[in-house]
Formats: structure tokens, C-alpha cells, sequence
């Protein structure tokens, strides 16, 4: 009764704390302008030099994110010793770190909850993120894969996908209405997959930013394809039974970012001492050393 009290006062305080929706719950499907959603135009380059030190500190302030990537890292690694020869098939400039931060978000794990509540509120203020977004480092790795991933294909593609939720009614303004995904978004090609997930929110969603990533996936059998935060739609139809699951269409329009470069742009507002890096970078001619504990 507490949670369902406070929820509908503020359902965005629950996401901040890391609290599922209590069931029934409603929430509004807009333009999530609190979500972070910085796509690093023009300073991938000077982010990639910041991870090592970055994701240390990162490391060291969160186990949660420690042990999911230390797992990820892992299971990478697996991956790399069934042969050289699958590297043929990554992207130009994807680096072992995008592999394990695709897998470390599709583990499902407490890690995927902690950093998909903490980038739907990131983006309250350019100085929350700066001093409270503990996952600068996934944000970047994650949102650069996709790039890579989408420059890879043969041609743009858009995609038919599907995304179940459980125990959270989303209330869009109507037709017509442009509205974003509030985060990262998982969906499914497969529509059974998504309605395994739950069905009190259900989407159709015709995505052309959403990249298929089932071979980057711990779950590849579920044909997931990873929606990033900037990309916007337009509501086509929803239906809003009073009793039974919400049904939602969404058809891509674009994309928007309200932040970019947040990260260079506060080192170079606060200059900082750089530590020592703790790694080395991964070569092609060895078995990969993602950032941070993922060589322990």
C-alpha cells in the first residue's frame, strides 16, 4: 500500500531507488527528457581514452557493476577461445569492451536493473550526471556498440519488435503523440519471446535505430534487438482497457538527444589528475583484456 501511495505521487522517485512498480502501476509515456541520453557526437575519441580511469573509479564505488562486468568478461572470453576466426565477423573498431557490455546488459542480472534505473533518471541535470551517473562508462560502451553494430549493416534497416512489461501501464497522450523509450530498450523479433516478459504493457514497435544484438547476447535464442535511448516514435494507436493489458503501437520518427558530450565536456570545465591506467589496451593479436577487473 506505501509503494502504491507514493507511486502515484511520484513514480519516479521508486525507478531512482531501484523499486519495481508495484503492479497496476501507471506511468506516462512521453518524451522521458529525465532519461540520459548522450549519443557522444564528435568526442568518441576522448571518451575512449577516459574509460580506463573512468571505469576504475566506477568499479570502485559499485560492486554490483564490478561483479556483472567481472561476469560478463567472463563469459567474453569463453567466446573468444571457441576461435580466432569470430572475430571476421565484429564490426570495424568494436573492442572486446562493447562485447562484454552487451553481454554483461543482457545477463538480466542486478547489474541491468541498477543501470537501466539510474539512465531513466540520469538525465535530470547536466550536474547529476556528472556527480551521481555511476555508469558513464556502460552508457558510452553501450550506446558506441549500437553505432558500430547499425554502420555494419548492409543498409539502414528497420525492424518489426516486440516488448512485453510487467506490472506497468503506460498512459501515452494519444495518437500522434512523439514519445521516447525511457532508457535502453530490450524488444524481441519474436513476439511470444516478448510476451513471456509480461503483458500488462505490451508494444508493437517498428524501430530503425534498434539493432539486432542476439549474437552479443547470454540469451541469443530470444532474438533481442536493443532500442537506444535517443530514438523517438510516434504513437500510431493504443488501447487503454479499464481492466486488462495496455496495448501500444509505435512507429520510429527519429532521434533526440538532450545531452551530448557530458562527460569531456565537465573534465575540461574541472580539470582532474589522470591515475595510472590500470590496463593495457586489447590487441588483435591476443586473447581480449576488457577495462577494469575483467583480466582477474
Amino acid at each position: 500500500p506505501v509503494l502504491r501511495k507514493l507511486a502515484a505521487v511520484c513514480p519516479s522517485l521508486l525507478a531512482s531507488w531501484g523499486v519495481e512498480a508495484p503492479y497496476g502501476m501507471l506511468s506516462k509515456l512521453d518524451m522521458a527528457l529525465d532519461s540520459f541520453d548522450d549519443q557522444y557526437v564528435g568526442c568518441a575519441a576522448a571518451m575512449t581514452a577516459a574509460l580506463p580511469r573512468l571505469n576504475l573509479t566506477e568499479f570502485q564505488a559499485n560492486k554490483v557493476y564490478a561483479d556483472g562486468w567481472a561476469e560478463a568478461s567472463r563469459k567474453w572470453r569463453e567466446r573468444w577461445a571457441r576461435g580466432p576466426a569470430r572475430l571476421a565477423t565484429l564490426p570495424a573498431g568494436f573492442r572486446d569492451e562493447h562485447g562484454v557490455a552487451l553481454l554483461a546488459y543482457t545477463d538480466k542480472s542486478p547489474l541491468y536493473r541498477e543501470f537501466n534505473s539510474a539512465v531513466r533518471q540520469g538525465g535530470r541535470s547536466r550536474a547529476h550526471y556528472l556527480q551521481h551517473f555511476s555508469f558513464k562508462t556502460l552508457h558510452f560502451l553501450l550506446t558506441e556498440a549500437l553505432q558500430l553494430l547499425r554502420r555494419d549493416q548492409q543498409q539502414s534497416r528497420c525492424h518489426q519488435v516486440f516488448r512485453g512489461v510487467k506490472d506497468l501501464s503506460f498512459r501515452p497522450a494519444g495518437p500522434g503523440a512523439t514519445v521516447r523509450l525511457r532508457g535502453f530498450a530490450s524488444s524481441s523479433l519474436k513476439k511470444d519471446v516478448a510476451q513471456k516478459f509480461g503483458e500488462d504493457t505490451f508494444f508493437s514497435i517498428w524501430t530503425c535505430l534498434g539493432i539486432p544484438i542476439q549474437d552479443y547476447s547470454v540469451f541469443p535464442e530470444q532474438a533481442e534487438v536493443l532500442i537506444p535511448p535517443s530514438e523517438t516514435f510516434q504513437v500510431i494507436n493504443a488501447s487503454r482497457p479499464e481492466q486488462g493489458p495496455v496495448h501500444i503501437y509505435l512507429r520510429a520518427l527519429g532521434k533526440h538527444s538532450k545531452y551530448n558530450c557530458e562527460y569531456i565536456k565537465g573534465e575540461e570545465d574541472t580539470p582532474v589528475q589522470k591515475a595510472p591506467s590500470p590496463i593495457h589496451k586489447p590487441s588483435a593479436n591476443t586473447g581480449p583484456s576488457p577495462l577494469g577487473p575483467c583480466d582477474t
